[in-house]
């Protein structure tokens, strides 16, 4: 199996764009995407989620295998930068971000999240699954308190619980399982700015009119420009297909 790979980031309705996302591919057919999303109430947002990323592509190359080892091993190089970079510069001290990862190889992927920046998989143009914020309205979610229809427009979305930065308190989730993947399948790794405009049932019509990432995440983005009203979040997405 191959991966055909598209990305787009936008600042949306904001001055700085505090996304940051990028892929690699390592020999002997590795391959690693990263999403981060800064978070925009703490100093440094951008240099935390580009830090991160950065970091994380760097770790993989060196043991480019999809498997959770891997991924901690990722996850924990980049808690390591980004707390280095609060330690040498005091406007960089509350720094912190969301994160969402995949690696794969031929065969098989991994992935893993901290905070609401979310990964979907896409099998026959149906949605098979995809990650669960760690985000007070999904807990909410959890408690049954509220439905996950809600959580776009609730008054605590953009409160996050778990996110790469805080000292002693790293807990990323991970798929505990490989997912073994086949010709046609479809990933999209995303912020909240992106998602929170377009929805799920969206997400599989799209992709149902798409032969190509590039397609797939433009007609995505024309969704979002209809619907922002000019003071929106950035937004960023990485689509992923599987061909042979």
């Amino acid at each position: 199996m191959q991966y055909h790979t598209a990305l787009i980031s936008h600042a949306g309705g904001r001055k700085v764009n505090q996304d940051f996302a990028k892929h690699v591919t390592a020999p002997p057919n590795g391959s690693c995407w990263v999403v981060a999303d800064g978070l925009g109430g703490h100093g440094g947002g951008e240099v935390a989620a580009e830090t991160a990323v950065t970091k994380i592509l760097e770790a993989f190359v060196l043991k480019p295998y999809p498997s959770t080892e891997t991924i901690t091993g990722c996850i924990l190089a980049a808690q390591q930068a980004v707390l280095e970079k609060q330690d040498t510069y005091d406007n960089l001290k509350r720094m912190r971000t969301t994160l969402v990862m995949m690696v794969g190889d031929t065969q098989k992927v991994q992935w893993a999240h901290i905070g609401d920046s979310r990964l979907y998989c896409f099998r026959n143009g149906g949605l098979l699954e995809y990650t669960l914020d760690h985000s007070v309205p999904q807990a909410l979610v959890d408690a049954g308190s509220i439905l996950p229809s809600d959580i776009r427009s609730h008054e605590d979305r953009n409160r996050i619980l778990r996110s790469l930065g805080n000292m002693n308190d790293l807990r990323p989730t991970i798929r505990p399982e490989r997912f073994d993947v086949q010709t046609g399948d479809a990933f999209l790794l995303c912020t909240d700015g992106f998602w929170e405009y377009v929805h799920e049932i969206e997400m599989q019509a799209d992709l149902a009119k798409s032969n190509e990432p590039e397609q797939w995440l433009k007609l995505m983005e024309e969704r979002i420009l209809s619907r922002v009203k000019g003071e929106n979040d950035n937004y960023t997405a990485m689509a992923v297909m599987v061909v042979t």
